[in-house]
């Protein structure tokens, strides 16, 4: 350290290192922050294209012929507004491949594709309240529950080809239990481009959010297009995910029942 007229002199190496930590770890989080900005308003913009956004009460919802559940009183907002444009990506991709989207067998091809594609991906339009209506009951009851063999289908995210298989869930209720039909109606939320691994967390956290139990479990078995269909073209090749929270995950004892009751 030198001096001038008698005082210290400021270390000023020292000061621009910390000068520089600090203006690099602001870029860090301006980078991070800008991300998920990013990731929100994709996300916004998907939900506004499709014409509703999941926090809207599904009151003032009108009938949808592609969504509508005769089974819930959830509907959701009509998708009819965004189907001119999805066929016309259809007719363009027809066109792109080689195909005459005049000809008789494709003329109503790319309509009823976009129409399958509101189908396939109906998870964006539903919440978990749309889907429980109300089926929550107090019940003192505290051992395990398991429903399998729950039937479900998704869309990969990254080829845009199905998968499908098997979800078993089991939860121990804490003063709440869920409608049976409920657990299985849970399989419609991931009805949206997704991951297997990302969809069977979904699952589990929505089993939380409904009744607050003390632990859950999830497994789901799937068979994926995108390696039947193109890549390792591996057609009996199966993918389990498992999610465990709360005491299946600190119990071993509770997550070996789980394990072996959902055989």
């Amino acid at each position: 350290m030198s001096t001038m007229n008698g005082h210290a002199a400021p270390d000023t190496e020292s000061h621009n290192d910390n000068k520089a930590v600090v203006v690099a770890t602001k870029d860090q989080v301006v980078r991070n922050t800008a991300a998920e900005i990013k990731d929100g308003l994709r996300d916004l913009s998907v939900a506004k294209r499709r014409g509703s956004l999941n926090t809207q009460s599904s009151k003032n919802k009108e009938m949808c012929v592609f969504h509508h559940d005769l089974e819930l009183d959830h509907k959701p907002t009509s998708c009819e507004n965004v189907i001119p444009d999805l066929a016309s990506s259809y007719r363009s991709l027809l066109k792109n491949l080689g195909e005459d989207p005049n000809r008789e067998g494709l003329l109503k091809t790319p309509e009823r594709a976009a129409k399958a594609m509101l189908y396939f991906t109906k998870g964006y339009d539903q919440t978990l309240d749309d889907i429980m209506n109300g089926a929550v009951f107090n019940e003192n009851h505290d051992d395990l529950v398991i429903v399998k063999d729950i039937e479900m289908f998704s869309l990969c995210e990254h080829h845009l080809v199905p998968f499908w298989g098997k979800v078993s869930v089991g939860y121990l209720p804490d003063k709440k239990v869920m409608g049976l039909s409920k657990v299985a109606r849970n399989m419609l939320l991931v009805n949206k481009r997704t991951l297997q691994e990302r969809l069977t967390k979904q699952i589990a956290l929505a089993m939380v959010e409904a009744i607050q139990p003390t632990g859950v479990g999830v497994i789901v078995e799937g068979i994926h297009m995108c390696m039947v269909m193109r890549g390792v073209q591996k057609i009996n090749a199966k993918t389990t995910t498992s999610c465990m929270l709360g005491v299946f995950r600190d119990d071993p004892k509770t997550r070996e029942e789980f394990l072996t009751l959902h055989k």
